[in-house]
């Protein structure tokens, strides 16, 4: 089976269950500041999993573009990708636990053909919190799941989130293992057994944590996820995601310019089809390279990449066009846009290639000069190279040997190492998943945004198009398409339009309407692809009436007030910046 037709199969299934295909979200999370990019396809619908309605209805399914960065220094084993995608179905308030469950089992066995001897499965072990997941295990027994194939296990298995310690909806999972190793699978699952990899998990959200303890949901969900390239290896009988045809292509691109064996083992190849094809997919979602945010994971893809095309034989700069052609060849029929930006994809790595090249540049010169100095360089000087000017601690052991020196590795790992801690205590706070802050302060800053940005359009011009916003309870930041700095006038004048609509007390309210009834409510919309794809209807919200006039209308799926004499006493820009070429960035406060 390929992997374009496992993606069909899987949603035609749920359609076929009474499920409305939606389309995937954008990598760039809408107004949720706890990620920085959607890591599972539950993200992008947080407002629905809290009991807002959904204009596609109770039950939904789709393909979800997703990245996580936690793990990128493992890209280059079998199994971990950067950007991936996420097959995934749900119940908001509708089937449960039963439904949910036997529709996995009926698709993994009778629709994919996996046998039930391949198959393992975990439940939630219960503690003094909540109760053993009886109803789970009795439904997998039903099904003809072995007793000794049900692994009983804790909150940091079998709870979402993981080890349960978070506030708001969550509650135990059930996660389904398909058997790697050589010969038949063992009669008792160990889960530790690394050879039993994970493919599908259903999560059952029905409790809340409000601080003292959990509270049962009155409207329980569902929320699945299943690894799209896991399950296209498995059905492919191989061993790993980079020798399945997700990345066929990919290869005979990097083949096609490299001098070195570039074949799916080996792990330079594979670290650079996995980089350069996420980087794709981040710039097709209006992610431009920076030194924050989901611009620097962007920029650390694109360098690792070209560090690792030199292991190759190849610049990385020669890499960019025939590798991001091949990621349009194979996901282009899926992300319709990657198609319709191909160019200017390209045009973006290429770019940031060359500038790493001059990077390169001034490191060498750097080099030149700490051996100048020192007769040499330790270690510590080895990570500063690397931290200052993204110099490679390979080609500093080269450069060093060249002059008959030795790099002392264990001190610049030391050294990395603490870089490490640093960046994933920092990153932690962005990476913690979990549900969005959904605060009174939040949802005032929220709802500013469609003002901001319509105040925009009314100050700078119709140009001017939303390219991602990040709040906090303390402040707003809004990034938008506009080449030029702002004046002074300028945003005093978009202070004066959010202010009066402010002072005029508004009323906020949406409506479910069709996207050919969004337009024509002149409803501001910049994610054509997205909905163009869903088959309903979209929620647009309305500041304003027919008697004060519109301030904004505006697609969108977010919390709100109800009226803008919610949002406080006044609206100021605090700064406004270059965040990338093309895009400028404000930060507000409401006061």
């Amino acid at each position: 089976m390929t992997s374009n037709e496992l993606r069909q199969k899987f949603i035609s299934f749920f359609v076929s269950k009474g499920h409305e295909q939606i389309p995937s979200a954008s990598l760039v999370p809408e107004n949720d500041p706890s990620v920085l990019f959607t890591t599972a396809g539950m993200h992008p619908l947080v407002p629905y999993l809290m009991g807002e309605e959904h204009p596609a209805g109770k039950r939904l399914v789709n393909a979800q573009k997703c990245v996580r960065t936690g793990d990128i220094d493992e890209v280059g084993d079998d199994s971990h990708l950067t950007f991936f995608e996420m097959l995934g179905n749900w119940s908001l308030g509708d089937y449960f636990k039963e439904d949910a469950i036997r529709w996995s089992f009926e698709f993994l066995t009778e629709e994919l053909g996996i046998g039930i001897d391949d198959l393992a499965v975990s439940v939630f072990a219960g503690d003094e919190d909540a109760p053993f997941d009886e109803e789970a295990f009795k439904v997998w027994r039903e099904l003809g799941v072995s007793e000794s194939r049900i692994a009983k296990l804790g909150k940091g298995d079998n709870w979402w989130p993981a080890g349960g310690k978070h506030p708001g909806p969550q509650g135990p999972d059930t996660e389904m293992f398909y058997w790697t190793g050589e010969g038949d699978a063992p009669e008792v699952f160990d889960a530790e057994d690394e050879r039993w990899m994970e493919i599908w998990n259903d999560v059952f959200m029905e409790f809340n944590e409000v601080g003292d303890g959990l509270q049962p949901l009155e409207k329980k969900n569902v929320d699945t996820g299943m690894g799209f390239e896991r399950v296209v290896a498995v059905l492919q009988g191989k061993k790993s995601v980079f020798e399945t045809d997700v990345f066929a292509g990919i290869f005979e691109a990097i083949r096609s310019v490299c001098t070195e064996d570039c074949g799916p083992d080996n792990e330079s190849a594979r670290i650079v089809a996995d980089h350069v094809r996420s980087a794709v997919m981040m710039v097709s979602d209006g992610v431009m390279p920076s030194n924050k945010d989901q611009g620097y994971i962007l920029r650390r893809l694109i360098r690792r990449s070209i560090r690792h095309a030199k292991h190759l034989g190849v610049e990385g700069r020669d890499l960019m066009e025939p590798v991001c052609d091949a990621v349009v060849a194979s996901l282009g029929d899926a992300y319709p846009s990657l198609k319709e930006q191909r160019n200017a994809i390209v045009d973006t790595l290429i770019a940031e290639a060359e500038k790493f090249g001059k990077t390169l540049e001034k490191g060498l010169r750097q080099f030149e000069k700490i051996f100048d100095k020192k007769g040499g360089l330790d270690g510590n000087d080895a990570f500063d190279l690397y931290q200052s000017f993204g110099f490679p601690l390979e080609l500093t052991e080269e450069l060093a040997a060249e002059k008959g020196q030795h790099v002392d590795r264990e001190v610049f790992e030391k050294e990395f190492k603490v870089h490490q801690e640093k960046s994933r205590a920092g990153a932690g706070q962005k990476f913690a998943g979990g549900l969005a802050d959904d605060s009174v302060e939040t949802t005032r800053l929220h709802t500013a945004t469609h003002l901001v940005h319509q105040a925009l359009r009314t100050v700078l011009g119709d140009h001017v198009g939303q390219k991602g916003s990040n709040i906090t309870k303390e402040r707003l930041r809004f990034d938008f398409s506009h080449s030029e700095k702002m004046t002074d006038e300028q945003k005093l004048d978009v202070e004066k339009i959010v202010n009066e609509v402010i002072q005029k007390a508004f009323p906020v309210r949406y409506e479910l309407m069709t996207v050919e009834e969004a337009k024509a409510a002149q409803a501001i919309g910049f994610f054509e692809d997205t909905y163009a794809q869903l088959d309903g209807k979209v929620k647009v919200y309305f500041i304003g009436d027919d008697a004060l006039g519109y301030a904004s209308r505006e697609i969108c799926g977010g919390p709100h007030v109800q009226n803008t004499s919610e949002l406080g006493s006044g609206f100021r820009i605090t700064k406004e910046q270059s965040c990338s070429q093309g895009v400028r960035r404000i930060k507000a406060i409401l006061e």
